[in-house]
């Protein structure tokens, strides 16, 4: 799996949500961007989170059909309603065939004719359940599952094109453990009253959904039953999250001849050549065990066990493409992981749909008219501030060796930035979208995106390529090319424009918890072992890797100790990288901001001094509340700790939040100096 880091909803924007419906050309005085959400019945020092949040969150509930509600879940609504406009503008054309306004209008029609979804019913997936029904044998299996995978179903193990780890200019084809229903594999082992309760609830959902696609009820709970016991086998082979974050241990390289000495079972050259993959003599595996206890299931697990899997499995990977009761039924036990009341509008989940299948084609008409160039060129200059500031900080370092020093110099310079859009944009000239149907319209889609990736092995890595769309709420940093990537729907502002911000504002919530907080993913404890070109090799001395990895023990150690709910702890394994990445992001990003002239005068605005401002600013990012079941589901699958922790946990480390705040000994906040974590 190509390593990435991204940030979820919630990380960039800078808005008093209380001002959000205010009308930017109102003429009307606007609350202060930080002050107005202050909750001063907190200290600072017991919950800077709550401080700075808290008084927001009490007076916006999360709405029903939410798992969560903040500033980052105003802004996707802002721009689901942004892409609704431009969508059916788009439909509502006279477009030529092959056009993208003729895609954009086909697939918004046939989303939306409820009406025909409901009586096509299963129609439109009937020919592959029967294709799934007519196998009699292990091949024909694995090349069902094979072909299913091209339309948008994968099951068995998950496989997909990428950069060469130790190779960054070469696309190379990976193998990953996968196959599992429920989002992580501890959800088969904990033994809780929760997880108890959604293992059975997803036996109860299995046998639903076959039971709608026409087989007897008292037939589907055992067809249920063994379909768990299938995927818990699977988990039982399956690497812990923590495990999966250790690139060497992720990486064999495998001749194809060999893979059968791996896996016996499957026709790996026939498999491969469904998939469409040709002129390679080896494939990388990411965890080879995974892959010898599939051989085994392959060959103990009844066919019909089989058969019954990959059926509930494709119906339920198309349920909101299908008749209503499906996708109720998808929605109902999926609430036990985001804790959501109702379902959204059908409108947005289509909108989500149709994102899923040609985003790209959307962000062309979307920075036409939501993204300027004056917007580019400030966070183009933010990226340049925080890259000095970081190289600032290395120069300083006294545990980091000279020799290791000038290799980071190296790789820091090199670190691309890509800013709000592509200067290339994908051609969807061959995808094909009709009328006849939405589940057709979403195959076509996958199937477009799969010929895409296979089309890339063999030919030269395009490092322009973009993995988000322009309208995309996150961000991210690619160790194979050594770049960060910043999509214009980072920078939607609700209630506020770009100018009216002060300088502590956006090194808080732009330098810090985006940009630094990306740049420093170079450099955590997976950035850090690929070089400068984007190979995985290694450049740091044995002292400078030690010295580095003691320091990484302590925020482990740190983040080990965090409960959000009775019993369950952040995992400070798995969230390292991402906890490294916001501590390394508050420091540089602190260290530009003393650089401009708002901090150097000192003077308060609304009261607030420009350090307390800055780390406002941060924590402004953060801003909103969550359910407990989707907080629940975090813990147990996220690499990122739940936001309030994102912001007290730093915070903690960094001395100049203790002066800011005025920190003393005793309050909950405090950590002992020899306790704090110094790694950048």
């Amino acid at each position: 799996m190509q390593f990435k880091k991204i940030i979820p909803a919630g990380v960039f924007i800078i808005a008093a949500l209380s001002a959000c419906n205010n009308n930017s050309n109102s003429g009307k005085s606007k609350p202060d961007v930080l002050a107005t959400d202050l909750d001063t019945t907190v200290k600072p020092g017991d919950d800077i989170f709550l401080y700075a949040n808290g008084s927001w969150i009490k007076k916006n509930p999360i709405p029903s059909d939410q798992a969560a509600w903040g500033i980052g879940n105003l802004v996707i609504e802002e721009n689901l309603n942004r892409l609704r406009s431009i969508t059916e503008k788009a439909a509502s054309a006279n477009a030529a065939k092959g056009s993208d306004e003729q895609k954009i209008g086909d697939f918004w029609a046939t989303a939306n004719d409820s009406a025909k979804i409901e009586t096509d019913g299963l129609k439109p997936l009937q020919p592959w359940l029967d294709k799934i029904a007519a196998i009699s044998n292990t091949n024909e299996l694995v090349s069902t599952v094979a072909e299913l995978k091209k339309i948008g179903s994968s099951t068995l193990f998950s496989d997909f094109v990428t950069q060469d780890d130790k190779n960054s200019a070469m696309m190379t084809y990976k193998f990953w453990q996968g196959g599992l229903g429920l989002p992580e594999r501890e959800y088969y082992f904990k033994n809780d009253s929760a997880t108890n309760n959604i293992r059975t609830h997803y036996q109860q959902y299995i046998s639903e959904v076959l039971t709608m696609s026409g087989e007897g009820a008292t037939a589907t709970l055992d067809e249920a039953k063994k379909i768990l016991a299938l995927e818990t086998r699977l988990a039982q082979a399956s690497r812990k999250i923590e495990d999966l974050r250790d690139p060497y241990a992720n990486y064999n390289k495998i001749a194809i001849t060999d893979l059968d000495k791996m896996n016996g079972s499957i026709d790996w050259k026939n498999y491969l050549s469904i998939a469409g993959v040709q002129k390679l003599d080896s494939v990388i595996v990411g965890q080879p065990e995974f892959f010898k206890a599939l051989d085994k299931e392959l060959k103990t697990t009844p066919l019909s066990d089989w058969k019954s899997y990959l059926k509930f499995n494709l119906i339920s990977d198309f349920a909101n493409a299908l008749p209503d009761k499906y996708g109720i039924a998808a929605f109902n036990y999926g609430k036990l992981f985001s804790g959501a009341k109702e379902r959204r509008p059908r409108w947005k989940r289509m909108m989500n749909a149709q994102e899923g299948a040609m985003g790209e084609l959307l962000g062309k008409l979307y920075v036409k008219e939501y993204f300027n160039e004056k917007t580019k060129k400030r966070y183009e200059d933010l990226v340049e501030a925080i890259r000095t500031a970081f190289k600032n900080r290395i120069e300083k370092l006294t545990w980091m060796s000279d020799s290791t020093k000038q290799k980071a110099y190296t790789k820091l310079a090199a670190i691309k930035k890509k800013v709000g859009y592509p200067n290339k944009w994908k051609d969807f000239s061959k995808m094909e979208i009709g009328k006849e149907s939405l589940v057709q319209n979403i195959m076509s889609a996958n199937k477009w995106w799969h010929e895409y990736n296979i089309n890339k092995l063999g030919k030269p890595v395009d490092r322009d390529e973009w993995e988000m769309t322009p309208q995309t709420y996150n961000a991210y940093y690619n160790p194979s090319n050594n770049e960060i990537v910043l999509p214009a729907g980072i920078f939607t502002v609700p209630g506020y424009r770009d100018e009216e911000l002060d300088d502590a504002t956006v090194y808080g919530y732009a330098g810090a918890s985006t940009i630094g907080h990306e740049i420093t993913h170079g450099f955590d404890d997976e950035g850090r072992q690929f070089d400068a070109n984007g190979n995985l090799v290694s450049w740091w001395t044995k002292n400078d890797e030690a010295e580095f990895n003691k320091r990484s023990q302590m925020i482990i150690k740190q983040f080990d100790e965090f409960e959000p709910l009775p019993g369950y702890h952040i995992n400070g394994k798995a969230t390292t990288g991402e906890n490294i990445a916001d501590l390394g992001g508050i420091l540089i990003g602190l260290d530009a901001y003393k650089k401009t002239n708002e901090y150097i005068s000192g003077k308060d605005i609304a009261g607030l001094s420009p350090l307390k401002r800055y780390f406002l600013g941060y924590a402004l990012g953060w801003l909103g509340d969550i359910r407990e079941a989707k907080l629940r589901n975090q813990l147990l699958t996220d690499v990122h700790a739940p936001a309030k922790y994102r912001v007290i946990g730093p915070f903690q480390d960094v001395d100049d939040f203790y002066t800011a705040f005025d920190v003393k000994q005793g309050e909950k906040m405090f950590r002992a100096d020899s306790l704090r974590v110094r790694i950048w």
